[in-house]
């Protein structure tokens, strides 16, 4: 029988040992923190243009007291006037605690009176995401951690790859064999169609939204050599940019059915209307939409009425990392799968990894990147980023990420300089 010293003495090793990483961790971050009050504090907010090939792409970075730098990406173009916003917002954020996240970015949409804040969440969101960058390394975890686990240890990526010609069997074959010799082995295409009726083309202007018979059948036909082409072991998805009527996007949802894509991805206007729940009803193949939808509030009608079958989010306009995840705790209540947009660089794509491993039901990441340039190296790394159509979560604190100088500095917009 144990004694009650021994018994005594083992519960007080015990919890030694429980408490050893809590105050280890609480002596480093105190040796680090700045005199008052023993917190960190940032210190300056700094914005960078990067020229990318297609686009330019806005980088933030948090400086804070302790020395400790975060970095996040707003968006670029095609939006306008990000860079000018960040800076805004700066004197909202000097002296707060970057590890109090939730309060400051409340705080920045609450504080000016005239609700001017809610019209910056482009800006908002590229800070948002530097700061869990910052928290990550003052805590020493990934930024995944901090948003309450991973649900797995790598994300699915998809790309752009099309045929040049969707109505030629033999492109779409090249294709096919083009997308299956790619190092990077993505096995998910997301591309659109050309309005293949000229006549229907001049005709149509900014308020004809129809697909004529002919469109419709060449779009299935378009879409079917594709899967004939690529076969059952790659996902193909459908993209529209919110141009139809609910009647010719019910349509076009049947046209391209036989090909089996795994969604059909804004059709109709980005708003919420009943219209929505019409097209979810009657589609036979699964409708996605958010990517230029702002904060839970804007999602709420969508998941609540169930118009829509996969949230489709971009962490640039959405308020960040935080709000993404309450997105996505929101649609998992009503059965609803997460994918998100991403035409950001390789920061907002790691960034976006880092939060997609927390959600529990979700599908896959867009992304513009995998093809092999430069790009591809605006963070150091060592091999392919992109392996297998995967992206391998890094397990470094914060995002993971040390940008790529020398890579950077090459390719900043005219008139940038790299941060001091």
């Amino acid at each position: 029988m144990q004694s009650h010293g021994n018994l005594f003495n083992r519960r007080r090793f015990l919890q030694t040992l429980a408490a050893a990483p809590a105050a280890s961790f609480l002596a480093r971050y105190h040796a680090m923190a700045a005199p008052e009050k023993g917190r960190v504090k940032i210190r300056d907010v700094k914005t960078m243009m990067l020229q990318g090939p297609d686009r330019n792409y806005t980088l933030v970075k948090i400086d804070t007291d302790a020395g400790v730098s975060g970095i996040g990406e707003g968006y670029g173009s095609p939006g306008v006037g990000v860079k000018e916003q960040v800076l805004a917002l700066k004197p909202l954020l000097i002296g707060k605690d970057p590890l109090e996240i939730d309060t400051i970015y409340t705080r920045i949409l609450s504080t000016r009176t005239d609700g001017s804040a809610h019209n910056l969440m482009r800006a908002v969101s590229g800070v948002e995401v530097a700061l869990w960058d910052t928290a990550g390394k003052i805590l020493g975890v990934p930024a995944t951690t901090l948003l309450g686990g991973k649900f797995r240890e790598k994300v699915r990526m998809y790309d752009h790859a099309a045929p040049r010609n969707m109505l030629d069997p033999a492109s779409c074959r090249e294709w096919a064999e083009r997308v299956k010799a790619n190092p990077s082995g993505f096995t998910a295409h997301k591309f659109g169609f050309p309005h293949t009726d000229p006549a229907a083309d001049k005709a149509r202007d900014a308020s004809n939204r129809v697909l004529t018979t002919k469109e419709l059948n060449q779009i299935r036909r378009g879409f079917e050599n594709c899967r004939e082409a690529i076969g059952w072991d790659h996902d193909i998805m459908v993209h529209c940019h919110w141009e139809y009527d609910v009647r010719t996007s019910i349509q076009l949802a049947e046209a391209v059915a036989p090909a089996r894509p795994l969604w059909l991805e804004d059709p109709m206007i980005p708003d919420y209307s009943d219209s929505w729940k019409r097209l979810v009803a009657s589609s036979p193949v699964p409708i996605c939409t958010g990517e230029n939808t702002v904060r839970r509030q804007g999602f709420k009608d969508f998941i609540l009425n169930q118009a829509v079958d996969i949230v489709h989010p971009d962490i640039r306009n959405t308020g960040g990392l935080l709000e993404t995840k309450r997105i996505a705790d929101l649609a998992e209540i009503f059965g609803m799968p997460m994918a998100t947009h991403n035409t950001g660089s390789l920061v907002c794509t790691l960034a976006t990894i880092q939060g997609m491993a927390s959600v529990r039901d979700y599908i896959a990441c867009e992304t513009v990147l995998g093809r092999g340039g430069w790009m591809d190296d605006v963070v150091v790394h060592q091999g392919r980023i992109i392996q297998d159509g995967y992206i391998t979560l890094p397990n470094k604190p914060g995002l993971g990420m040390e940008l790529n100088r020398e890579v950077v500095a090459a390719h900043l917009m005219p008139g940038e300089r790299y941060w001091e």
